[in-house]
């Protein structure tokens, strides 16, 4: 398994952000944590909420602790809010299982951090995070019920 470098942390925030305003979507707030939960890069657009920053890193830390992408963890959360909101407990609010929080693989489908984006609609949040993580020549994973082509490989 290989690590999540600094470099590629700050390539996959950059380009997260170039997406977004590419797009012409709401200021954005990006983080990028390893495999430890650790925060490895973590940048706000001018103009975002001051909640930012702990809802980005609560999306990636939501996908490490479950071992899953963001938006199956919404979907999961959904139909279980009892479990879920102790979850959110244990991880001390540091839990948000939301879209825009995706697992982040290396070329051996292995996961080597996660990101977490917030400041649009949580499909542009993703949106925006997926092309970053492929700018840095990673895969991403969604939790997507169908694989897409920017998922990890089987």
């Amino acid at each position: 398994m290989s690590a999540l470098t600094l470099a590629a942390a700050a390539l996959i925030v950059d380009a997260t952000l170039g997406k977004a305003e590419e797009l012409g979507y709401q200021p954005m707030t990006v983080a990028v944590l390893d495999t430890g939960g650790h925060l490895k890069v973590l940048k706000r657009g001018d103009g975002t909420g001051i909640l930012r920053p702990q809802i980005a890193v609560g999306k990636a830390w939501a996908c490490l602790g479950m071992g899953l992408g963001g938006r199956v963890l919404q979907q999961r959360a959904a139909g279980n809010p009892p479990f879920f909101g102790a979850l959110g407990q244990l991880a001390e609010g540091r839990f948000v299982p939301a879209v825009g929080g995706v697992l982040v693989r290396d070329d051996d489908g292995q996961v080597v951090g996660a990101v977490g984006c917030t400041g649009d609609r949580p499909d542009r949040d993703e949106e925006c995070v997926i092309a970053g993580i492929l700018a840095a020549g990673l895969h991403a994973d969604t939790g997507a019920e169908q694989p897409s082509p920017t998922a990890a490989p089987a």
